[in-house]
């Protein structure tokens, strides 16, 4: 049994899956809650406040930077993004494995407050596959799609410094790679110390 929460910091671009990829992991036998970011961002169709992101207004975002309630935040295609750090700090506290998608600007600070945390970066399997899938979304114009494909390409580049690098091809089987780094992660002797030595207190 694990004696402490553990925090899994996801990325990858936008088009890669995240989303999906997450809504699959929560199905399997792994229980695992999912941190809301807050974003400037319009809501498209099918999103909910709440759920999916918190949609605020530049000016509240702003406020909550300048009071200290964001873990991190960055501005990405014009738009910020941020995790309020009240929920990540009471969810580990309460030894849960919580999931945190985050922008690569923000994972490397995120990595720096909470060193025992595990980051994924989700891979597409080319780039023409991820415009494939950029475009069937059908909510982005040609130029935000464009705009999409270059900062794609600037994340990317930042896959190597992340614990673990999934390519996003069958979504099956990139479900099964997750779960099989989140449950190994949760077992790891530097995670089970207090266990181990309460075992042998009680011999």
């Amino acid at each position: 049994m694990s004696t402490k929460g553990l925090l899994v910091i996801l990325s990858g671009p936008s088009g890669s899956g995240k989303d999906t990829v997450l809504d699959c992991v929560h199905k399997r036998d792994i229980p695992i809650q999912r941190s809301v970011s807050m974003t400037t961002r319009a809501k498209r169709d099918g999103e909910i406040d709440g759920v999916d992101y918190y949609f605020v207004t530049k000016e509240y975002f702003e406020k909550q930077i300048k009071d200290k309630n964001m873990l991190e935040s960055a501005l990405y295609s014009s738009n910020y993004y941020g995790t309020p750090k009240g929920p990540i700090d009471r969810w580990l506290a309460e030894n849960k494995t919580v999931v945190l998608k985050i922008e690569v600007q923000g994972a490397e600070k995120i990595k720096k407050i909470y060193p025992d945390s595990v980051s994924i970066f989700i891979m597409p399997p080319s780039m023409q596959i991820l415009e494939k899938r950029l475009r069937g979304r059908d909510t982005d114009s040609e130029e935000s799609i464009r705009m999409r494909m270059d900062a794609a390409l600037g994340e990317m580049q930042c896959a190597e410094k992340y614990d673990y690098v999934v390519f996003n091809d069958v979504l099956e089987d990139t479900v099964d790679d997750i779960c099989a780094i989140i449950k190994a992660e949760k077992f790891k002797s530097s995670r089970m110390k207090k266990s181990v030595r309460e075992v042998i207190k009680n011999a």
